[in-house]
């Protein structure tokens, strides 16, 4: 069994719900990423999901572009990356990591080449933004071979054509998109998400987690009552622009409080 699909059966039968967060690699420095990471950890993530800084993103709203370009400053690649989670392993061998990003990348350094590489260091998955499922086939089966899971993002304009695709390449788990637009923006709509996740689950058994708009405590309490997962990425990484020196300390912290708001109520 995978990591995910070990972490996600160990928090059904806890009757829990995964917290993922996102930072990008190598923001705000390069000694920060693993540090980080381990933070993430003990603020209560259960997945780790790890941006590789990219120069051109499409989905990113400004707070994660602005990362990108922090990352990229500091000469940040995909190489380097890989080379952390690597680092990150020495020390925790449970927490499932899933390399967020783009194609480009990927195809510089070759599919055969990154997946062994990402395989070898440690990481359990990769969610590609520009990889539509049309043109995803090679990627999943490449990664399939190297024992990586294929994470693919759903939004709410997601016809049911592409939900089978989807449903059929997907690995690990699926990212629901719950808003119109970039990372960061704001006034998610809870029944809208309920309303979707429950179409969504007539096609997959696949747990889905739930990002864009998730802010606070009470906003993930709300999603945490209706997906498998909850994905904060742009509120983090303000964290981090805003505590550079401090970053690791402010991130645990912000996460202990995401899942405590999450767990509330739920019984021992």
């Amino acid at each position: 069994m995978s990591r995910i699909a070990a972490r996600f059966e160990r928090l059904k039968k806890e009757g829990r719900k995964a917290l993922i967060p996102f930072f990008t690699a190598g923001d705000p420095d390069r000694a920060s990423c693993v540090p980080l990471m381990h933070a993430l950890v003990a603020g209560g993530a259960d997945v780790i999901e790890l941006g590789v800084p990219f120069s051109d993103p499409m989905a990113d709203g400004p707070v994660i572009q602005r990362s990108s370009e922090r990352a990229l400053l500091h000469g940040v690649s995909l190489h380097d990356v890989i080379n952390w989670v690597a680092e990150f392993r020495k020390t925790d061998t449970e927490t499932p990591v899933v390399l967020m990003g783009y194609a480009n990348p990927i195809e510089s350094m070759g599919l055969e080449v990154f997946a062994k590489a990402a395989k070898a260091a440690g990481v359990d998955g990769t969610l590609v933004v520009d990889y539509p499922p049309e043109e995803a086939e090679a990627l999943v089966s490449t990664l399939d071979r190297a024992g990586l899971e294929t994470i693919f993002l759903l939004s709410p304009t997601t016809s049911d054509s592409r939900l089978k695709q989807v449903a059929e390449l997907g690995r690990g788990y699926l990212y629901y998109v719950s808003l119109k637009g970039v990372t960061g923006a704001a006034n998610i709509d809870i029944a809208d998400v309920a309303k979707r996740l429950e179409r969504i689950r007539s096609f997959t058994r696949l747990p889905i987690g739930v990002g864009f708009g998730i802010r606070d405590g009470k906003t993930a309490h709300s999603i945490s009552q209706l997906a498998d997962a909850v994905v904060i990425g742009s509120r983090l990484v303000q964290e981090v622009e805003a505590f550079p020196k401090d970053a690791p300390d402010k991130v645990r912290t912000f996460m202990a409080d995401i899942r405590a708001a999450m767990d509330a109520g739920v019984k021992g």
